[in-house]
């Protein structure tokens, strides 16, 4: 029997409560647009914060230090190994390195070349964790030549302060080449070894020595085997992910902000743009809802008609799915409708909002197109089991 929609229509009361059944499209509509925007939205915002902090190597390291308050002072606010172990077991850390720093004293001195002598700190990192480590950053027992790593940032607050105490300004060509005397000392005595600068990093704010170095000098000198660090190197994929931010702040532990102040907004703006979208889909909910009133009160209205045609040999399912093919366009009208108002906010906010940005594309996200396509799925599945449920109730 193959008969369309148009020649059952007079058996159907369908003129009857025209307002529920545009206030359902209007509402169906708004939803979907609602959440349709969210989700490019969201895209959007993953694209900048990324392209904002790009990396060269594809994955973020920063430093981490624990919180020092007025109640913590006096304590031992050092990292311990169980700390560094849950650090690396979360799925959002790819790893963490202790900054181990040396238990007895070092004094350094450049001899008669700059008479400039003062008391540093010296540290050692895993060489993974480390932005430039050249062949020569090596050492072994018998060596009397250690080499160092040291910060950039070092070099730069040197010459600016050395005018001041009439030192010469030097280069890190010029910095690279100077001898230095490193005076360690502790409770089990004292050793000299000359240095040398070997490479710079722009990573990490210290003065980095061979961990073998520091660990037999620790021992030698102050008899420790083990000193809890006071700093973790941590690597992961993004430093701006929410997930890992949130993790330091409710552990107390201190992070540069400025290197991660793109990921606080991205928070701010992942919970406004989700709020945004768990709107829509309560529109799209409420506009389902209210079109199966519609439906509902449309084929209690009908009852007679349709029994008359099920009497007549139509079958239940076959009556379902002519009767809710009516409304088949008007879903693909609506959802089309939201995509393209979509692009046009897209195309919006690439304009007035984010001027002359590479980053975004010209054309909506793909899942965005996703998303719209199981939307009309959806709606046209419910629609036709809430005809299908209606009908067999008759």
């Amino acid at each position: 029997m193959n008969l369309s929609y148009k020649n059952i229509a007079p058996f159907l009361a369908a003129g009857q409560n025209k307002i529920s059944r545009w206030l359902s499209y209007i509402g169906l509509g708004v939803g979907v647009l609602l959440l349709l925007s969210a989700v490019q939205m969201y895209s959007n915002i993953n694209h900048l914060i990324r392209d904002k902090n790009t990396r060269k190597s594809g994955t973020d390291f920063i430093s981490i230090t624990k919180t020092i308050t007025n109640d913590n002072i006096g304590k031992d606010n050092r990292f311990t190994d169980l700390d560094v172990q849950n650090l690396q077991a979360q799925p959002f850390i790819e790893g963490a390195a202790p900054l181990k720093a040396n238990a007895f004293k070092v004094t350094a001195g450049a001899g008669a070349i700059i008479p400039f002598t003062t008391d540093i700190f010296v540290e050692a990192l895993n060489s993974n964790f480390i932005d430039t480590v050249p062949e020569s950053f090596k050492w072994k027992e018998g060596d009397e030549f250690v080499p160092i790593i040291f910060a950039s940032d070092f070099l730069e607050m040197y010459n600016v302060f050395s005018p001041s105490w009439d030192l010469p300004q030097m280069s890190e060509k010029t910095a690279s080449a100077v001898q230095i005397f490193l005076q360690c000392h502790g409770r089990n005595g004292g050793r000299q070894f000359k240095a040398r600068i070997v490479a710079f990093s722009d990573r990490i704010n210290s003065i980095l020595v061979p961990e073998n170095f520091l660990a037999q000098q620790n021992q030698v000198l102050e008899g420790v085997q083990n000193v809890p660090a006071s700093r973790v190197f941590l690597k992961t994929k993004d430093a701006n992910n929410p997930q890992l931010l949130n993790y330091l702040a409710e552990k107390d532990y201190h992070v540069n902000k400025d290197k991660t102040k793109f990921g606080r907004v991205k928070g701010v703006l992942q919970a406004i743009v989700s709020g945004l979208a768990g709107f829509g889909v309560l529109v799209i909910l409420l506009a389902l809802v209210l079109f199966s009133f519609y439906l509902q009160l449309m084929i209690a209205r009908s009852k007679d008609n349709l029994q008359l045609l099920l009497t007549l040999g139509y079958s239940p399912g076959w009556l379902s799915k002519t009767v809710a093919k009516k409304w088949i366009p008007v879903y693909i009208i609506i959802i089309i409708s939201a995509v393209a108002a979509t692009q046009l906010l897209h195309l919006a906010f690439q304009h007035f909002v984010m001027p002359a940005r590479e980053e975004l594309s010209f054309f909506i996200d793909w899942t965005v197109l996703i998303i719209a396509i199981l939307l009309l799925a959806l709606s046209v599945a419910i629609n036709y089991r809430l005809v299908k449920k209606s009908l067999i109730k008759l």
